[in-house]
């Protein structure tokens, strides 16, 4: 089996190293705190004194900074770093060309599960930079997740995640909102789960409410309205800032959506479909009406 060096022993670096190991993977370790070290080569692991050790580098770090700290002025020639650490697009873009300015090649990547997740079914990870080094890991990659490709730019693999992170912490934070109103009026929020699960069912499918129709919407500029406008949306959702509001609750995340609304709304909008509000997110930050 392949020779995988795993830099960053948080929970998630920790989970991808065991995991190695546990699909036959010759695993060597390396933290900038040597301890966290220890379990996993009480499993078989081997730990470096370096972290530049190897042809494959699996990085899990706090941030991008933290893999020049790491790694500092060492010679990366004929190696690959595949780095699945937090930052920006534009962070790892200039991660790349440090990489490449010391003879190696860096995959990003942004991997979708958290440490529980690591090695089990459904489990997948962007990955973005040149295909043929990652082609050449894949199958040891594998091991972690399914290995999901989307382009060449090293930026696009994070960009992927930031997408996905902004749909589900939107959606929980939603879903908190709406437990927490209903817990004014004496409802518990478990009895309001299967309501919440079947909106989400919907929005997962290819009705009318679905994501799929959405996303031609969107692609098409084209915006529907005629039996649910955009202005009947703002009003509505004026309405629900209000509500949340007499219950004593917080409506600072709400409140931003009603203002994007209106916005989009004052701007000619109000008589197309939900998905016009894409027209105002494009045109970035702007004075509420």
């Amino acid at each position: 089996m392949s020779d995988v060096t795993v830099i960053g022993l948080g929970p998630m670096g920790s989970a991808m190293a065991a995991t190695f190991l546990e699909a036959g993977h010759d695993v060597t370790v390396w933290n900038r705190t040597a301890s966290k070290a220890g379990p996993l080569v009480a499993k078989g692991a081997r730990q470096a004194e370096r972290p530049a050790t190897g042809e494959l580098l699996v990085i899990s770090q706090i941030s991008y900074q933290a893999l020049y700290d790491s790694l500092g002025e060492a010679r990366l020639d004929g190696k690959t770093l595949v780095n699945l650490s937090s930052g920006t697009p534009a962070e790892l873009r200039e991660a790349a060309r440090w990489v490449a300015e010391r003879g190696g090649t860096l995959v990003t990547g942004g991997i979708m599960v958290p440490p529980p997740g690591i090695g089990q079914p459904g489990a997948y990870t962007f990955y973005s930079g040149p295909k043929e080094a990652l082609d050449r890991h894949a199958a040891t990659l594998e091991a972690l997740s399914a290995v999901t490709y989307v382009g060449q730019d090293p930026g696009l693999a994070m960009m992927y995640y930031q997408a996905q992170l902004l749909m589900f912490w939107s959606a929980l934070t939603s879903f908190m909102h709406a437990a927490a109103l209903l817990e004014t009026a004496g409802v518990r929020p478990t009895a309001f789960a299967p309501f919440a699960r079947e909106l989400h069912g919907e929005l997962a499918s290819d009705g009318p409410l679905g994501l799929g129709i959405l996303g031609e919407e969107l692609e098409a500029g084209v915006y529907p309205g005629e039996d649910n406008s955009l202005h009947m949306q703002a009003v509505g959702m004026g309405h629900v800032v209000e509500t949340l509001r007499a219950a004593g609750l917080d409506t600072t995340v709400p409140e931003a959506l009603h203002r994007l609304f209106a916005r989009a709304d004052a701007e000619g909008h109000g008589d197309e479909g939900l998905t016009a509000v894409v027209e105002s997110i494009r045109q970035g930050t702007r004075p509420a009406p």
